[in-house]
């Protein structure tokens, strides 16, 4: 089963942006602005890109602006870079582990408020006090501003005792730290492969590491499995346009597409490409197109799927139906049964008459 997805790449140029918590967002009561510095590699985007020297500490800003009538108080975080299971970076503050391959997690690198408040009809500067490793390294530093408007404690109910539902709505600035610009070489690893599921669908979770401190971009993945000793593709899938942020790690799910999953050994052979490229030395076909890109991995890894496993995931996969035929051939058969019994009955009974 060929699973084909495209992700629209994320553009460096767009990572200052806002997510909406919970729900859709009609309008936010505060606008953000970053101060872009004199050390800003590229003036022309709306985040912050730093080139800094080993050791250095440099304070920048962001201008908070409230429109409203009232005071708007806001909840600044910091958090590194994530890679998510979409092949997605995320900026804000999210539930996947920092990697192990991580040496300079960016909310230990930026002091920043616990709270600041915008006073009603006025903006003030949120200062960003940010400091540099000390020792030197290649690569960048990735990470993220999250800005959430702090909510009041609301009751569970409201006065119609309906079910109150309140939304929460953030802006992210993205923060990447440099001490040059020179370009380093990335790299992939696979970590590991094992059955699973994502959202009540069985998946081969194929987890990848980007160890270096330099973006993946243009990430394609191509995947099949078999099961061991066959060379029949039982799951497969090919996905382009992912992008993993620097020193970060990501389970890939592919999909079963609502087939059993049985246990037994199986194989899994997975070849990425990244840097897409006019100039790249790696050649693919998407479609009807040749893309060409600068690197190129290919990994081989066998896992089993134990029986007791399998047979949990099934019963929890919501995309399978359970197969009642044994249970249907066996109310026939006794039904075919009870219509003998019925009928030899009624044969002896006639017979003593």
């Amino acid at each position: 089963m060929k699973k084909s997805k495209q992700l629209v790449t994320l553009i460096l140029a767009s990572l200052f942006l806002f997510i909406s918590v919970k729900g859709m967002a009609s309008e936010f009561n505060f606008a953000v602005n970053p101060v872009i510095p004199e050390n800003q590699i590229d003036k022309s985007k709306t985040y912050f890109d730093l080139k800094m020297s080993p050791g250095a500490v440099q304070t920048v800003e962001v201008l908070l602006r409230n429109d409203t009538d009232k005071d708007v108080v806001i909840e600044p975080k910091i958090a590194s870079a994530t890679t998510n299971l979409n092949g997605v970076v995320e900026y804000g503050q999210n539930d996947i582990e920092p990697d192990e391959t991580l040496t300079h997690n960016l909310k230990d690198l930026v002091d920043i408020a616990e709270t600041i408040t915008i006073p009603k009809q006025s903006q003030v500067t949120l200062p960003l006090k940010v400091s540099m490793p000390s020792e030197s390294f290649k690569g960048v530093i990735s990470g993220g501003l999250t800005l959430k408007e702090k909510q009041e404690e609301a009751s569970d109910q409201s006065e119609d005792q309906g079910l109150a539902i309140k939304n929460e709505y953030a802006y992210v600035v993205a923060i990447l730290l440099r001490q040059t610009t020179d370009e380093i070489v990335p790299d992939l690893k696979l970590l590991a492969v094992e059955p699973d599921q994502v959202n009540a669908r069985n998946v081969i979770n194929v987890t990848f590491q980007n160890p270096t401190a330099a973006y993946l971009n243009s990430f394609r993945l191509i995947n099949d499995v078999t099961k061991k000793g066959q060379n029949d593709s039982r799951y497969s899938s090919d996905t382009s346009g992912m992008q993993m942020a620097p020193n970060s790690h990501f389970s890939y799910p592919i999909s079963l597409e609502g087939q059993k999953l049985e246990a037994g050994t199986y194989l899994l052979k997975s070849v990425a490409y990244s840097g897409k490229s006019d100039e790249g030395q790696y050649k693919v076909k998407n479609g009807d197109e040749e893309e060409r890109y600068l690197y190129r991995w290919e990994f081989k890894k066998e896992f089993t799927v134990a029986g007791d496993v399998a047979r949990d995931l099934n019963r929890k996969d919501v995309t399978i139906e359970e197969d009642h035929t044994w249970q249907y051939l066996l109310i026939g058969l006794l039904l075919v049964i009870i219509a003998f019994l019925i009928v030899w009955h009624r044969q002896k009974k006639n017979e003593g008459e």
